[in-house]
């Protein structure tokens, strides 16, 4: 008797432990397939830095998620999500992309939001001794970094223009040409950049004394480039940063989990603070 409790006994650990092991195998599986989801997250090229410390902050709650960054000019993002690539979550810095995509039927139902507000500026290097002040008379300066005519800071710099006359008003500034600008304007040499960030750079790097990019693109920037002018939103209009849930064919069900997650999460408070750390404005109408 004593015998069969023993067996009893080392019966009942046996199976505790086979239990244990395959609850954890199983769970070890399930961890395995969710480290394996990946989302793209397809943002403008402003938007590159507090998206990195926001996706940080994202994994250390959710570190089975991993998250790919394509950070570029909204018009070039879009194309490359209307040629078919794989793309989550478009993050863009103006209306105009959000609307394209919109039309092409490639938003997720409901999902479109606006999340922040953002401002044209005019910036030199610090002690560049420009003669510039600000677009009434940029051109006074010896060289130029302008962002393409598709690329949103590009195009808001060219509504500014029209509106203080120095540019022709036509009905889409996009279509205003940086060859164009250089004739109207009598200014030699304007380096046309694919996104802001390369306006930053052309910039704060002295290879072109006065651009044109975002009061946000200034975070980590400030000890070394000056504001001459705040370009008014009645110049540019608003420069609005919308996002939206893009219907990705070959999202799983997972990958589509993982994506609304970070999604929610980039629309929370949270988040908010860290925009507003990278000189962003959250307060949207």
């Amino acid at each position: 008797m004593t015998h069969l409790k023993w067996l009893n006994k080392n019966t009942v650990w046996y199976i505790a432990v086979i239990v244990l092991i395959t609850v954890g195998f199983v769970g070890c599986i399930k961890r395995e397939e969710y480290k394996k989801t990946e989302i793209n997250v397809f943002l403008a090229a402003s938007l590159d830095n507090v998206i990195m410390d926001l996706t940080e902050k994202f994994n250390e709650e959710n570190p089975d998620i991993k998250i790919n960054l394509n950070a570029d000019s909204s018009a070039t993002l879009l194309t490359q999500i209307k040629e078919g690539a794989s793309c989550d979550i478009f993050f863009s810095a103006a209306q105009n992309q959000m609307n394209e995509l919109e039309e092409e039927h490639l938003i997720k139902e409901g999902t479109r939001r606006d999340v922040l507000n953002n401002q044209v500026v005019v910036v030199t290097l610090k002690n560049s001794n420009t003669k510039v002040t600000g677009l009434s008379d940029i051109e006074k300066a010896e060289s130029i970094a302008l962002a393409g005519a598709n690329v949103p800071v590009g195009k808001y710099t060219r509504e500014a223009l029209i509106n203080i006359g120095k540019l022709e008003k036509v009905e889409d500034a996009s279509k205003i040409t940086t060859k164009a600008i250089s004739e109207k304007l009598r200014i030699t040499e304007i380096s046309e950049q694919d996104n802001v960030s390369k306006v930053l750079l052309a910039v704060a790097e002295g290879s072109c004394e006065v651009g044109t990019i975002y009061y946000s693109d200034l975070y980590e920037y400030e000890d070394r480039l000056e504001i001459l002018e705040m370009v008014s939103h009645d110049l540019t209009g608003n420069v609005t940063y919308p996002i939206c849930l893009v219907e990705n064919e070959e999202a799983d069900e997972a990958k589509k989990k993982a994506s609304e997650k970070f999604y929610e999460f980039i629309l929370s408070e949270e988040a908010k603070k860290v925009f507003e750390q990278y000189y962003f404005d959250t307060n949207i109408e």
